[in-house]
Protein backbone atom coordinates (compact mmCIF):
# COMPACT_ATOMS: atom_id res chain seq x y z
CA UNK A 1 0.00 0.00 0.00
CA UNK A 2 1.27 3.40 -0.94
CA UNK A 3 2.60 5.83 1.44
CA UNK A 4 -0.30 8.10 2.21
CA UNK A 5 1.16 12.29 3.38
CA UNK A 6 -1.00 13.60 6.00
CA UNK A 7 -2.03 17.08 5.59
CA UNK A 8 -1.12 17.42 9.28
CA UNK A 9 1.06 15.80 11.94
CA UNK A 10 1.74 16.93 15.05
CA UNK A 11 5.92 16.88 16.06
CA UNK A 12 7.00 15.38 19.64
CA UNK A 13 10.18 16.74 20.53
CA UNK A 14 11.17 13.42 22.95
CA UNK A 15 10.71 15.53 26.57
CA UNK A 16 6.94 16.06 26.46
CA UNK A 17 6.73 12.29 28.01
CA UNK A 18 9.56 13.45 30.48
CA UNK A 19 7.77 16.20 31.82
CA UNK A 20 4.39 14.64 31.87
CA UNK A 21 5.73 12.50 34.49
CA UNK A 22 7.33 15.03 36.17
CA UNK A 23 3.80 16.54 36.90
CA UNK A 24 2.81 13.31 37.68
CA UNK A 25 5.16 12.65 40.56
CA UNK A 26 4.69 16.10 41.61
CA UNK A 27 0.55 15.05 43.03
CA UNK A 28 -0.25 18.53 41.65
CA UNK A 29 -2.63 18.48 38.74
CA UNK A 30 -4.57 20.60 38.67
CA UNK A 31 -4.00 24.11 37.04
CA UNK A 32 -1.60 26.56 37.61
CA UNK A 33 1.01 24.96 39.25
CA UNK A 34 5.17 24.60 38.17
CA UNK A 35 4.67 24.03 34.52
CA UNK A 36 1.79 26.36 34.11
CA UNK A 37 4.03 29.31 35.48
CA UNK A 38 7.12 28.00 32.99
CA UNK A 39 5.08 28.24 30.03
CA UNK A 40 3.71 32.10 31.03
CA UNK A 41 7.16 33.27 31.82
CA UNK A 42 8.50 31.63 28.92
CA UNK A 43 6.22 34.45 26.18
CA UNK A 44 6.85 37.15 29.67
CA UNK A 45 10.14 37.00 29.15
CA UNK A 46 11.09 35.66 25.83
CA UNK A 47 8.34 38.63 23.70
CA UNK A 48 7.89 40.83 26.93
CA UNK A 49 4.20 40.44 26.97
CA UNK A 50 2.67 42.28 30.19
CA UNK A 51 0.34 39.09 31.47
CA UNK A 52 -0.10 36.03 29.86
CA UNK A 53 -2.24 33.04 30.98
CA UNK A 54 -2.70 29.87 29.56
CA UNK A 55 -5.94 28.76 29.07
CA UNK A 56 -7.78 25.44 27.81
CA UNK A 57 -7.83 26.48 24.22
CA UNK A 58 -7.74 29.71 22.34
CA UNK A 59 -11.35 30.17 22.03
CA UNK A 60 -11.78 30.38 26.22
CA UNK A 61 -8.97 32.92 26.00
CA UNK A 62 -10.91 34.91 23.51
CA UNK A 63 -14.24 34.45 25.66
CA UNK A 64 -12.01 35.42 28.79
CA UNK A 65 -11.20 38.79 26.53
CA UNK A 66 -14.65 38.93 25.79
CA UNK A 67 -15.74 39.55 29.18
CA UNK A 68 -12.42 41.62 29.51
CA UNK A 69 -14.15 44.24 27.84
CA UNK A 70 -17.27 44.07 29.19
CA UNK A 71 -19.23 43.63 25.73
CA UNK A 72 -22.77 43.70 26.33
CA UNK A 73 -26.07 42.91 24.11
CA UNK A 74 -26.09 45.72 21.53
CA UNK A 75 -22.62 46.39 20.91
CA UNK A 76 -20.58 46.16 17.84
CA UNK A 77 -17.64 44.04 16.86
CA UNK A 78 -15.79 44.38 14.07
CA UNK A 79 -13.62 41.35 12.72
CA UNK A 80 -12.53 39.52 9.39
CA UNK A 81 -15.31 37.41 7.70
CA UNK A 82 -13.18 35.04 6.57
CA UNK A 83 -11.89 33.33 10.14
CA UNK A 84 -12.47 30.13 12.39
CA UNK A 85 -15.78 30.19 14.40
CA UNK A 86 -14.07 30.87 17.27
CA UNK A 87 -13.37 34.05 16.85
CA UNK A 88 -16.68 35.45 16.20
CA UNK A 89 -18.47 33.26 19.03
CA UNK A 90 -17.06 34.26 22.56
CA UNK A 91 -18.67 37.76 21.31
CA UNK A 92 -22.33 36.38 20.04
CA UNK A 93 -22.32 34.67 23.61
CA UNK A 94 -22.45 38.11 25.16
CA UNK A 95 -24.64 39.25 23.27
CA UNK A 96 -22.60 41.41 20.77
CA UNK A 97 -23.66 41.76 16.90
CA UNK A 98 -20.45 40.77 14.52
CA UNK A 99 -19.93 43.42 11.51
CA UNK A 100 -17.91 41.42 9.54
CA UNK A 101 -14.78 43.08 6.97
CA UNK A 102 -13.56 42.10 3.33
CA UNK A 103 -10.04 40.66 3.55
CA UNK A 104 -7.17 41.89 1.83
CA UNK A 105 -6.85 41.47 -2.37
CA UNK A 106 -3.24 40.32 -1.42
CA UNK A 107 -3.96 38.64 1.89
CA UNK A 108 -6.26 36.67 3.51
CA UNK A 109 -5.80 38.93 6.53
CA UNK A 110 -8.48 41.93 7.51
CA UNK A 111 -8.71 45.02 4.89
CA UNK A 112 -7.20 47.37 7.32
CA UNK A 113 -8.29 50.45 5.32
CA UNK A 114 -11.71 48.72 5.01
CA UNK A 115 -12.33 49.15 8.99
CA UNK A 116 -12.94 52.62 9.18
CA UNK A 117 -16.26 52.81 7.15
CA UNK A 118 -17.87 50.05 9.37
CA UNK A 119 -17.31 51.99 12.91
CA UNK A 120 -20.44 53.62 14.62
CA UNK A 121 -21.25 54.38 17.88
CA UNK A 122 -21.69 50.87 19.33
CA UNK A 123 -18.51 49.70 18.07
CA UNK A 124 -17.39 48.17 21.26
CA UNK A 125 -13.94 45.87 19.54
CA UNK A 126 -11.89 45.56 16.44
CA UNK A 127 -10.40 41.94 16.15
CA UNK A 128 -8.05 41.18 14.27
CA UNK A 129 -6.68 38.12 12.86
CA UNK A 130 -3.07 36.87 12.01
CA UNK A 131 -4.34 34.81 9.16
CA UNK A 132 -1.15 32.09 8.66
CA UNK A 133 0.84 33.74 11.35
CA UNK A 134 0.73 37.16 8.61
CA UNK A 135 0.91 40.17 10.77
CA UNK A 136 -2.00 42.65 10.24
CA UNK A 137 -1.07 46.61 9.15
CA UNK A 138 -0.81 47.25 13.13
CA UNK A 139 -0.17 50.73 12.86
CA UNK A 140 -3.35 51.71 10.62
CA UNK A 141 -5.61 49.04 12.86
CA UNK A 142 -4.09 51.13 16.43
CA UNK A 143 -4.56 54.64 14.72
CA UNK A 144 -8.64 53.54 13.99
CA UNK A 145 -8.62 52.25 17.68
CA UNK A 146 -6.95 55.07 19.35
CA UNK A 147 -8.74 57.87 17.41
CA UNK A 148 -12.23 55.95 17.97
CA UNK A 149 -11.95 54.81 21.55
CA UNK A 150 -12.81 51.17 20.81
CA UNK A 151 -10.16 47.88 22.26
CA UNK A 152 -8.37 45.57 19.86
CA UNK A 153 -7.86 41.92 19.95
CA UNK A 154 -5.59 40.18 18.01
CA UNK A 155 -6.71 36.78 17.05
CA UNK A 156 -3.01 35.32 17.13
CA UNK A 157 -3.62 31.37 16.94
CA UNK A 158 -1.98 30.98 14.12
CA UNK A 159 0.51 33.82 14.64
CA UNK A 160 3.33 32.24 17.30
CA UNK A 161 6.77 33.68 17.16
CA UNK A 162 5.35 35.99 14.32
CA UNK A 163 6.59 40.02 13.78
CA UNK A 164 5.07 43.19 12.83
CA UNK A 165 7.73 45.58 12.45
CA UNK A 166 10.29 43.96 14.53
CA UNK A 167 7.40 43.41 17.20
CA UNK A 168 5.63 40.09 18.99
CA UNK A 169 2.44 39.57 17.58
CA UNK A 170 0.24 39.53 20.41
CA UNK A 171 1.91 42.35 22.17
CA UNK A 172 0.50 45.12 20.30
CA UNK A 173 -3.43 45.01 20.95
CA UNK A 174 -5.13 45.01 24.37
CA UNK A 175 -5.50 42.00 24.28
CA UNK A 176 -4.57 38.78 22.36
CA UNK A 177 -5.13 34.95 22.33
CA UNK A 178 -2.77 31.93 21.19
CA UNK A 179 -3.53 28.63 20.36
CA UNK A 180 -1.90 25.51 20.87
CA UNK A 181 -3.95 23.05 18.77
CA UNK A 182 -2.86 20.19 17.48
CA UNK A 183 -2.25 21.64 14.24
CA UNK A 184 -0.17 24.72 15.15
CA UNK A 185 3.44 25.38 15.35
CA UNK A 186 3.50 24.43 18.60
CA UNK A 187 0.49 21.90 20.29
CA UNK A 188 -0.20 20.56 23.11
CA UNK A 189 -3.62 18.74 21.87
CA UNK A 190 -5.75 21.46 22.98
CA UNK A 191 -4.78 24.18 24.90
CA UNK A 192 -4.42 28.20 24.37
CA UNK A 193 -3.37 31.67 26.02
CA UNK A 194 -4.59 34.84 26.74
CA UNK A 195 -2.36 37.86 26.94
CA UNK A 196 -2.78 41.31 28.57
CA UNK A 197 -1.33 43.89 27.74
CA UNK A 198 -3.53 46.53 29.03
CA UNK A 199 -2.21 46.94 32.47
CA UNK A 200 -5.67 47.99 34.16
CA UNK A 201 -6.82 44.71 32.85
CA UNK A 202 -4.47 42.64 34.43
CA UNK A 203 -5.51 41.86 38.01
CA UNK A 204 -9.38 40.97 36.74
CA UNK A 205 -8.08 38.76 34.04
CA UNK A 206 -6.32 36.25 36.80
CA UNK A 207 -9.77 36.42 38.75
CA UNK A 208 -11.91 35.79 35.70
CA UNK A 209 -9.46 32.81 34.67
CA UNK A 210 -9.51 31.60 38.54
CA UNK A 211 -13.36 31.20 38.10
CA UNK A 212 -13.98 34.67 39.52
CA UNK A 213 -12.20 34.03 42.80
CA UNK A 214 -9.20 35.72 43.85
CA UNK A 215 -7.23 32.22 44.30
CA UNK A 216 -4.38 33.04 42.73
CA UNK A 217 -3.68 36.10 44.98
CA UNK A 218 -4.22 33.93 48.09
CA UNK A 219 -1.77 31.59 46.86
CA UNK A 220 0.88 34.15 46.70
CA UNK A 221 -0.04 35.54 50.08
CA UNK A 222 -1.84 38.60 49.07
CA UNK A 223 -4.76 38.25 50.92
CA UNK A 224 -5.82 35.80 54.18
CA UNK A 225 -8.55 34.03 51.98
CA UNK A 226 -9.79 33.77 48.89
CA UNK A 227 -14.14 34.28 47.71
CA UNK A 228 -16.26 34.79 44.91
CA UNK A 229 -15.37 38.03 44.01
CA UNK A 230 -16.31 38.69 40.00
CA UNK A 231 -17.58 36.64 36.94
CA UNK A 232 -15.36 34.12 35.46
CA UNK A 233 -14.91 30.52 34.59
CA UNK A 234 -12.53 27.29 34.47
CA UNK A 235 -10.52 28.31 31.80
CA UNK A 236 -6.72 27.33 33.26
CA UNK A 237 -5.58 24.11 31.57
CA UNK A 238 -3.72 21.02 34.00
CA UNK A 239 -0.24 20.43 34.89
CA UNK A 240 -0.22 18.02 32.40
CA UNK A 241 -1.68 19.59 29.59
CA UNK A 242 1.21 22.31 30.60
CA UNK A 243 3.90 19.67 30.97
CA UNK A 244 3.58 19.20 27.64
CA UNK A 245 3.35 22.28 26.17
CA UNK A 246 6.48 23.80 28.00
CA UNK A 247 8.27 20.74 26.43
CA UNK A 248 7.74 21.83 22.76
CA UNK A 249 8.39 25.30 24.15
CA UNK A 250 11.94 24.63 24.64
CA UNK A 251 12.43 23.37 21.15
CA UNK A 252 10.79 26.35 19.21
CA UNK A 253 13.49 27.35 17.46
CA UNK A 254 14.27 24.43 15.83
CA UNK A 255 10.83 23.60 15.19
CA UNK A 256 10.53 27.17 13.71
CA UNK A 257 13.92 26.75 11.29
CA UNK A 258 12.25 23.12 10.43
CA UNK A 259 9.03 25.12 8.87
CA UNK A 260 10.70 27.63 7.45
CA UNK A 261 12.67 25.56 5.44
CA UNK A 262 9.76 23.15 4.17
CA UNK A 263 7.83 26.95 3.34
CA UNK A 264 10.59 28.06 1.33
CA UNK A 265 11.13 24.40 -0.75
CA UNK A 266 7.46 25.42 -1.67
CA UNK A 267 7.72 28.47 -2.95
CA UNK A 268 11.03 26.86 -4.87
CA UNK A 269 8.89 23.83 -6.45
CA UNK A 270 5.90 25.85 -7.40
CA UNK A 271 7.24 29.23 -8.48
CA UNK A 272 7.26 27.96 -12.01
CA UNK A 273 3.22 27.47 -11.93
CA UNK A 274 2.96 31.00 -10.45
CA UNK A 275 5.18 33.06 -12.99
CA UNK A 276 3.11 30.87 -15.70
CA UNK A 277 -0.40 32.98 -13.37
CA UNK A 278 -1.53 29.17 -13.20
CA UNK A 279 -1.77 29.79 -9.36
CA UNK A 280 -0.77 32.09 -6.45
CA UNK A 281 1.52 31.88 -3.75
CA UNK A 282 1.22 33.17 -0.30
CA UNK A 283 2.20 37.51 -0.18
CA UNK A 284 3.99 38.30 2.72
CA UNK A 285 4.04 41.76 3.16
CA UNK A 286 7.18 44.36 4.16
CA UNK A 287 5.78 44.88 7.33
CA UNK A 288 5.66 41.08 8.37
CA UNK A 289 7.88 38.51 9.08
CA UNK A 290 6.76 34.67 8.33
CA UNK A 291 6.49 32.35 11.23
CA UNK A 292 5.79 29.45 8.72
CA UNK A 293 2.44 28.47 9.81
CA UNK A 294 0.86 27.52 6.81
CA UNK A 295 1.57 27.24 3.63
CA UNK A 296 -1.20 27.75 0.49
CA UNK A 297 -1.89 28.41 -3.16
CA UNK A 298 -4.97 29.70 -4.88
CA UNK A 299 -6.33 28.47 -7.84
CA UNK A 300 -8.57 30.70 -10.04
CA UNK A 301 -11.65 29.10 -8.71
CA UNK A 302 -13.53 26.35 -6.69
CA UNK A 303 -13.94 23.55 -9.45
CA UNK A 304 -10.01 23.80 -10.43
CA UNK A 305 -9.88 23.45 -6.73
CA UNK A 306 -11.66 20.40 -6.04
CA UNK A 307 -10.21 19.15 -9.28
CA UNK A 308 -6.66 19.24 -7.33
CA UNK A 309 -7.87 18.29 -4.50
CA UNK A 310 -9.07 15.16 -5.63
CA UNK A 311 -6.23 14.81 -7.94
CA UNK A 312 -3.62 15.10 -4.93
CA UNK A 313 -5.77 12.83 -3.50
CA UNK A 314 -5.76 9.89 -5.66
CA UNK A 315 -1.71 10.37 -5.11
CA UNK A 316 -2.14 9.58 -1.22
CA UNK A 317 -1.70 13.42 -0.58
CA UNK A 318 -3.95 15.18 1.80
CA UNK A 319 -4.49 18.70 0.80
CA UNK A 320 -7.26 20.75 2.77
CA UNK A 321 -9.39 24.35 1.75
CA UNK A 322 -9.70 26.41 4.99
CA UNK A 323 -12.64 28.88 6.21
CA UNK A 324 -15.67 29.06 5.01
CA UNK A 325 -16.92 33.08 5.30
CA UNK A 326 -18.68 33.45 8.59
CA UNK A 327 -21.31 36.14 6.85
CA UNK A 328 -22.48 33.16 4.14
CA UNK A 329 -22.86 31.10 7.72
CA UNK A 330 -26.19 29.54 8.05
CA UNK A 331 -25.90 30.79 11.66
CA UNK A 332 -25.43 34.30 10.74
CA UNK A 333 -26.41 34.95 7.42
CA UNK A 334 -29.68 36.51 8.01
CA UNK A 335 -27.87 38.65 10.23
CA UNK A 336 -25.86 40.00 8.04
CA UNK A 337 -26.00 43.72 6.61
CA UNK A 338 -25.87 42.40 3.11
CA UNK A 339 -22.51 44.27 2.03
CA UNK A 340 -20.66 42.25 -0.53
CA UNK A 341 -17.33 40.50 0.63
CA UNK A 342 -15.99 39.79 -2.75
CA UNK A 343 -11.95 38.82 -0.98
CA UNK A 344 -13.58 37.25 1.74
CA UNK A 345 -15.58 34.83 -0.53
CA UNK A 346 -12.26 34.42 -3.00
CA UNK A 347 -10.51 32.87 -0.48
CA UNK A 348 -12.99 30.45 0.78
CA UNK A 349 -13.59 29.12 -2.96
CA UNK A 350 -9.72 29.30 -4.26
CA UNK A 351 -7.51 28.54 -1.22
CA UNK A 352 -5.82 25.24 -0.79
CA UNK A 353 -3.59 24.55 2.25
CA UNK A 354 -0.82 22.17 1.57
CA UNK A 355 0.94 19.47 4.01
CA UNK A 356 3.14 21.39 6.55
CA UNK A 357 4.69 19.71 9.57
CA UNK A 358 7.99 18.96 10.82
CA UNK A 359 8.21 15.81 10.07
CA UNK A 360 7.92 15.99 6.13
CA UNK A 361 10.29 14.60 4.38
CA UNK A 362 12.30 15.70 1.44
CA UNK A 363 11.10 13.48 -0.99
CA UNK A 364 7.55 13.93 0.38
CA UNK A 365 7.35 17.80 -0.31
CA UNK A 366 9.05 17.03 -4.09
CA UNK A 367 5.97 14.64 -4.65
CA UNK A 368 3.58 17.45 -3.51
CA UNK A 369 5.00 20.08 -6.25
CA UNK A 370 5.43 17.24 -8.74
CA UNK A 371 1.77 16.09 -7.83
CA UNK A 372 0.94 19.55 -8.57
CA UNK A 373 2.83 20.54 -11.21
CA UNK A 374 1.51 17.43 -13.28
CA UNK A 375 -2.22 18.26 -12.69
CA UNK A 376 -1.69 21.52 -14.73
CA UNK A 377 0.33 19.76 -17.43
CA UNK A 378 -3.28 17.94 -18.21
Amino acid sequence: MEHKIPFNQPFLTGKEAQYIQEALQSRKLAGNGTFTQKCQNYFQDRYHFHKCLLTTSCTDALEMAAILLEIQPGDEVIMPSYTFVSTANPFILRGAKIVFADSRADHPGIDEKGIEDLITTKTKAIVVVHYAGVACDMDIVMDIANRHGVWVVEDAAQAIDAYYKGKPLGGIGHLAAFSFHETKNIVCGEGGMLVVNDKKMAKRSEIIWEKGTNRSAFFRGEVDKYGWVDVGSSFLPSEIIAAFLYAQLEDLERIQQKRAQIWKAYCQGLQDLASREKIRLPFIPAFASNNAHMFYILLKNQEERSALIGHLKSNNIQAVFHYLSLHESPFYKEKHAGRNLVYSDQYTDCLLRLPLFFELTEPEQHKISATIQHFFIH
